[in-house]
């Protein structure tokens, strides 16, 4: 009853809007991929769509068969690719996501020993991962996350790869420059400016403001880390950065670190794996790789 193609349309039509679109994108005509969906209908006895003119809205089975889908056919499309690497007698793609914007300079310090050691291996880095990492990882969109938010689900396993201390990075003119470390309340009138994610994964809200019910006077989201340093440098505000970089950085820019606290904010960055794929070599050489990585990111 229920097929790979029906998957693919319902996917194809919530992709590209219409049946037409879809049609295209699958390389069908109109009317093969309007009769294979009825005929599910037919066979399931419920229906997958209303029509509202020249759209059409999913009914719950629909979402349901979406919802499916979107898990499904990924998986199916890596498992072809995977077996025809094989076949052509490769290795395979390594896919990495980020939800660390600032790792890709330690990043970077990993992808040139690595590729040298795995020629066969081809390599991928997925931007703008501001999604779920995690939901990636079950889809098979990508193989390994680096996170510095770790979930504790079955079938994944992460592992940690570097230590490192979250702290105020403050311009040289800024009152903060010079203390050792600073309170929640001393931020209530500065201007933030933060990585394009929600607060509830930002560490200077849960881990410093938020726990004591302060906040900052306005937050402003920065795409990139030299824009975000480059405003901080000219006083138009704060942001909250890893310690190594506001080092690697504190040349080309006139910032300096404050400690988040006496105690500091402390973190750890985490690669993220499908248990299965542990076995797998390439993958598990980038793990062994990063983990022994000793100069500092």
């Amino acid at each position: 009853m229920l097929e790979r193609s029906h998957l693919e349309i319902i996917r194809a039509v919530d992709l590209h809007g219409t049946m037409t679109a879809a049609a295209n994108a699958l390389h069908l005509t109109q009317s093969a991929l309007s009769h294979s969906m009825r005929k599910l209908e037919d066979q399931i006895g419920v229906k997958l769509w209303y029509r509202e003119g020249r759209s059409l809205r999913l009914t719950q089975a629909g979402t349901h068969l979406l919802a499916v889908a979107n898990r499904l056919i990924p998986q199916f499309v890596h498992t072809e690719e995977r077996l025809e690497q094989f076949a052509r007698g490769e290795r395979g793609t390594l896919r990495i996501g980020m939800e660390c914007h600032p790792c890709y300079q330690w990043l970077q310090k990993i992808t040139g020993p690595y590729l040298r050691a795995w020629e066969s291996v081809d390599f991928d880095i997925k931007q703008k991962f501001q999604f779920g990492g995690i939901g990636a990882l079950f889809a098979h969109e990508i193989d390994l996350l680096v996170t510095p938010d770790p979930l504790l689900k079955k079938r994944l396993h992460f592992v940690p790869v570097f230590d490192y201390e979250q702290v105020l990075v403050v311009g040289s003119e800024h009152q903060l420059r010079g203390e050792d470390w600073v309170i929640p309340q001393q931020l209530g009138e500065e201007v933030l400016f933060t990585y394009p994610v929600s607060q509830d994964r930002l560490d200077i809200y849960t881990r410093f403001l938020t726990p004591v019910g302060m906040t900052v006077r306005r937050q402003k989201v920065v795409e990139t880390t030299e824009i975000m340093l480059q405003m901080v440098a000219c006083g138009r505000g704060v942001a909250a950065l890893p310690r190594w970089l506001v080092e690697e950085f504190s040349e080309k820019y006139t910032v300096h670190a404050v400690r988040l606290g006496p105690e500091g904010v402390q973190k750890q960055i985490f690669l993220g794996v499908r248990q299965a794929d542990l076995e797998v070599d390439y993958i598990n050489a980038f793990i062994d790789l990063a983990r022994n990585y000793h100069e500092h990111p």
